[in-house]
């Protein structure tokens, strides 16, 4: 079993999915035992610890959390993974810009095909979200909610909605006019905003529909911004993290070549940007964050008090303004557990 899912852990790895890493196996076989090592995942978190500093309930962390493991499930079954024992105790979780992002950990039941079939996937599927309704309620029980179990249920049924919609955007053929133009770029563009490369694009002709066309598109994996961001600057980031980079890094290239009227080629923006914005920043908030916390995580937390702030101001606050804010306040984050002055924690800063 040890040996099996050692091999899995190792698949997973070489097509860059979302589960920890294994370095390791020691057999027994005189025992019959085993022992597998994996990596640890850095700056992650478990469930419990996330939503037992909230109100349970309806709130943006159970939301994105919920997301997050629809979400890893489609990456999963994209590549042919059945889980056959998804839950959220078998899943751990980054903090990746304004989203999260959900890691397999346990592959102890997990099979790797060619393709899987819809009857495997909607299996798959229905087993997560009876196993996230029990962990849901069984944390909504431990706080004493009288209507732990139907809420539970009902925010387990999101996680089928999720997939449904985002398999559906992903393997969708509908059809076109052979010269519609306008809707090959607009799926483009939702693929990208999903986090997907397209690799391949074919327009095939109808056989239901004369003059029609069905539009297939083959996507990569969900790294179309994290390997832009890396290609400008050489920065590693989750996802959502770097899509929040990216947009911060175009903020300040068009701000540059607007006060200084010139034009800023994309590696030129991204070297000054590095130099002048983000690295200085990470230098201030690593003293406040320390090395158990993510930095670029914490820099897409300014991003976010940047534009709450500006938004309550109605102009822009500007990143130092930010940076003090957030600073001022603790630097909070849902993995933190340091309290403020006042006795109030971070978390309920930050929500």
């Amino acid at each position: 079993m040890a040996e099996s899912e050692f091999l899995v852990l190792r698949r997973l790895e070489d097509a860059g999915l979302p589960a920890v890493t294994a370095v390791g196996l020691a057999a027994a076989p005189e025992r019959e035992s085993a022992i597998l090592m994996t990596e640890y995942l850095a700056y992650s978190i478990q469930y419990r610890r996330l939503l037992m500093r909230f109100p349970m309930g309806p709130g943006p962390y159970r939301e994105r959390l919920l997301d997050a493991m629809a979400w890893l499930l489609v990456d999963l079954h994209r590549s042919g993974v059945f889980w056959g024992d998804c839950s959220l105790a078998n899943t751990l979780f980054r903090r990746d810009g304004d989203r999260i992002q959900a890691f397999l950990v346990d592959a102890e039941t997990s099979e790797i095909q060619p393709k899987l079939s819809d009857g495997q996937r909607g299996y798959d599927l229905d087993i997560l979200v009876e196993n996230v309704a029990f962990g849901l309620a069984d944390l909504g029980l431990m706080q004493g909610r009288a209507d732990a179990y139907d809420d539970a249920v009902a925010a387990a049924e999101t996680v089928r909605r999720t997939y449904a919609a985002v398999w559906s955007e992903l393997t969708d053929e509908p059809l076109l006019a052979p010269d519609d133009r306008h809707a090959v770029r607009a799926r483009i563009r939702r693929l990208n905003d999903l986090g997907f490369a397209v690799d391949e694009i074919s327009l095939v002709p109808s056989r239901s529909r004369e003059g029609s066309v069905r539009l297939r598109v083959a996507v990569a994996n969900r790294r179309f911004h994290a390997h832009e961001l890396q290609r400008l600057t050489g920065l590693v980031a989750l996802e959502g993290q770097a899509k929040l980079l990216l947009n911060d890094l175009r903020e300040y290239q068009a701000w540059i070549e607007s006060q200084a009227d010139l034009r800023l080629t994309d590696a030129e923006a991204a070297d000054r940007w590095r130099h002048d914005v983000l690295d200085p920043s990470l230098a201030d908030l690593r003293p406040a964050i320390g090395p158990g916390r993510d930095p670029i995580q914490a820099y897409c937390d300014v991003l976010e008090e940047k534009w709450i702030l500006s938004e309550l101001a109605g102009a822009d606050v500007g990143l130092e303004a930010a940076t003090d804010a957030y600073l001022g306040l603790g630097a909070p984050a849902p993995e933190d557990d340091v309290a403020s002055g006042d006795g109030t924690t971070a978390l309920d800063i930050v929500d």
